[in-house]
């Protein structure tokens, strides 16, 4: 951590992950977050990916299709493994 910078808050995660993981695997492997705190901050992930997608089918640009995927099979990782 650096000078500066505030630890790390699952919350905070929750309601600008994009500030905080770069890819939706590293939610995955983030060891400080449960379960269910990696599971709420991926479908957050999936419903803003999903809003880009559809701004992409209605000629708005966007790209987000394959950032989709990855969220989607990161999600499918968590509901497999035990809790």
């Amino acid at each position: 951590m650096t000078h500066g910078t505030p630890p790390f808050s699952a919350d905070a995660a929750l309601r600008h992950f994009r500030s905080y993981f770069t890819e939706p695997k590293d939610v995955v492997a983030h060891p400080q977050l449960s379960r269910d705190e990696k599971l709420a901050i991926l479908r957050e992930w999936e419903q803003d990916a999903l809003r880009l997608s559809t701004s992409e089918s209605e000629g708005m640009g966007g790209g987000e299709e394959s950032m989709l995927g990855r969220v989607e099979e990161s999600i499918g990782v968590l509901e497999r493994s035990p809790r």
